[in-house]
């Protein structure tokens, strides 16, 4: 097999679904016989801080189960300024040209985006030397930036449109990791090569899921507390009769969550932080049902939390409308509620009966999780085009 240069700006121990989706894809790719190398910022994502394993560094260069990561110097910062992100941005792009410059590339590259930037200097660099470029679309920035408030429609929007057509003409085969982003891609550029990968997990442990209902139902959310997932506001929404909130994650609304929990003790809510994986989904199980929320619905955005979730046979209360929601009805994986619509939110978990949360439902959802979303059958199609 050959080698394969990923390119990302997420990886562990970093979290969240864009990390866990380039970790699977690479070790996936690795255990398949490439030859994997993976280029990364030192760490420093949500907390905008680099980690402190990796502090006063400028390189770190590390073997991890058989994959060459290389963690680049990069300006770490979550601040909110828009200019003070961008030169963040510009300083991961900087690393990458400065490793491209003294550094042999394989022949085939893989480029996570957003950033669009970053995605944009790998393209523009290397696709002059004629490698096969693959670029894998998680969002549909600028747009999701524009529905989320991050953007207005004038200069900078239209510059950001732009270089997101330019990525896509360059790049020899798109995946997106939802149905409505091929179609924004397609309607770009008509003739481009698209492919939907999704973001299925790779779990390789097996989980006990007998279980109980509480009498109370435990209700759960873990991931990202960012803006996106509206989970501070959930907090205050919530009418809690007959259920209890339970949270696991860090991001930007994590003090807000916590000064919200001290100054309502009388609530059934509670802020467990920051958990690793495989812990993580050990602590999962022992819950009733497990909330998706996001706070807008965004064109092409699908939450990688479904797959997640069902491969865990955990129900899920689906919060967010769009194709997300066609998965959780589809597949019968749990309940909808109206996106935005915080009474009928609250009107559908008062009438989940215990019944409905038994062992048995659990070992559904799983086994329609197994059949529907294959890790390894997504992996053989991807691999098909790289060996083509």
């Amino acid at each position: 097999m050959g080698e394969i240069l990923v390119i990302t700006n997420y990886y562990p121990p970093e979290t969240g679904a864009a990390s866990n989706r380039i970790y699977h894809l690479a070790h996936g790719l690795h255990s398949r016989g490439f030859s994997l190398t993976v280029l990364a910022p030192l760490p420093n994502y949500p907390r905008g801080k680099i980690f402190e394993d990796y502090r006063g560094h400028f390189r770190v260069s590390r073997n991890e189960d058989g994959i060459k990561i290389h963690r680049l110097w990069v300006l770490a910062s979550n601040s909110k300024n828009k200019i003070i992100r961008l030169v963040a941005m510009l300083s991961f792009s900087f690393s990458l040209c400065w490793y491209f410059l003294f550094n042999k590339i394989p022949e085939t590259v893989i480029i996570q985006s957003p950033p669009l930037l970053v995605a944009h200097t790998a393209l523009w660099f290397l696709k002059s030397k004629s490698r096969k470029m693959v670029l894998n679309v998680s969002d549909l920035w600028p747009l999701a930036g524009l529905k989320l408030g991050a953007f207005k429609h004038g200069f900078m929007y239209s510059a950001l449109e732009r270089i997101e057509r330019a990525n896509y003409k360059k790049a020899d085969l798109i995946m997106g990791q939802s149905e409505e982003i091929l179609e924004h891609v397609r309607l770009t550029c008509p003739d481009k090569k698209v492919m939907l990968y999704r973001n299925y997990p790779d779990i390789k442990f097996n989980l006990n899921i007998e279980h109980d209902p509480s009498e109370k139902i435990k209700l759960v959310y873990a991931g990202l507390l960012g803006v996106a997932q509206g989970i501070f506001n959930l907090c205050e929404r919530l009418n809690y009769k007959g259920y209890e909130f339970h949270i696991y994650g860090q991001g930007a609304e994590k003090n807000e969550i916590e000064k919200f929990i001290t100054s309502n003790p009388e609530l059934p809510l509670y802020y467990h932080g920051e958990l690793e994986r495989s812990i993580l989904h050990k602590e999962l199980v022992s819950f009733d049902v497990a909330i998706i929320p996001l706070l807008n619905r965004i064109y092409g955005s699908v939450p990688s939390k479904i797959f997640e979730l069902a491969k865990l046979g955990l129900p899920i209360l689906y919060f967010g409308g769009g194709e997300g929601e066609g998965i959780v009805n589809r597949h019968e994986l749990g309940w909808v509620a109206k996106a935005g619509d915080y009474e009928d939110l609250n009107k559908v978990l008062n009438q989940i009966s215990p019944d409905e949360l038994s062992s048995a439902r659990r070992k559904t959802i799983r086994a329609t999780a197994d059949v529907n979303f294959d890790f390894n059958q997504q992996l053989d199609k991807l691999i098909k085009f790289l060996e083509n």
